[in-house]
């Protein structure tokens, strides 16, 4: 069974309000909220000071080493387990396994960024809590758990009012 944070969410009608709440909730202190949208917000990595991402470094590994596995089958199959001279070409011809070596460089490389990026993001959540309906289609939030720094639900509630939240509540994340 997953274990959900508690803590306080904002409900906010437009892109602009949640921007401007994202900075707002980092300059407050707090640096383990969540900004939650139905879809990407261009500027929302600065406002809620994201870092760059650990998946592009796993994705170039992956692909390293499915390139250095075409290059070892290629070899081990052509030169080393069945030598057959044909036309007296060399047994390995690395121009012949160059479209091997491109597939499977980028197969490695795709499956191992999607099962990192499930990985990273948590999915599957069996059951999550819905902090409001609206928000897959229409509506954003921010949500603060209440472990993070300087955690205090009225100081919360009455900077989301301030900056134009629809709705201040408690919730679970």
């Amino acid at each position: 069974m997953a274990s959900w944070k508690y803590g306080m969410a904002g409900i906010f009608e437009t892109e602009e309000s949640i921007i401007k709440a994202a900075y707002k909730t980092r300059e407050m202190g707090f640096k383990n909220f969540e900004a939650i949208s139905p879809y990407p917000i261009h500027g929302m990595e600065e406002a809620c000071a994201i870092k760059r991402s650990w998946i592009p470094y796993v994705t170039f590994s992956a692909a390293l080493v499915g390139l250095a596995g075409a290059l070892a089958l290629t070899y081990w199959t052509s030169a080393v387990d069945w030598a057959i001279n044909v036309g007296g070409k060399p047994f390995f011809s690395l121009p012949a396994f160059i479209p091997i070596m491109f597939e499977l460089t980028v197969l490695f490389a795709a499956l191992t960024s999607v099962g990192a990026m499930l990985y990273a993001c948590g999915i599957p959540r069996i059951d999550p809590p819905i902090i409001d309906k609206d928000l897959t289609c229409s509506k954003f939030a921010i949500f603060i758990p209440n472990d993070d720094s300087g955690y205090d639900e009225s100081k919360i509630s009455d900077m989301f009012r301030a900056l134009g939240a629809s709705e201040v509540k408690k919730a679970e994340f």
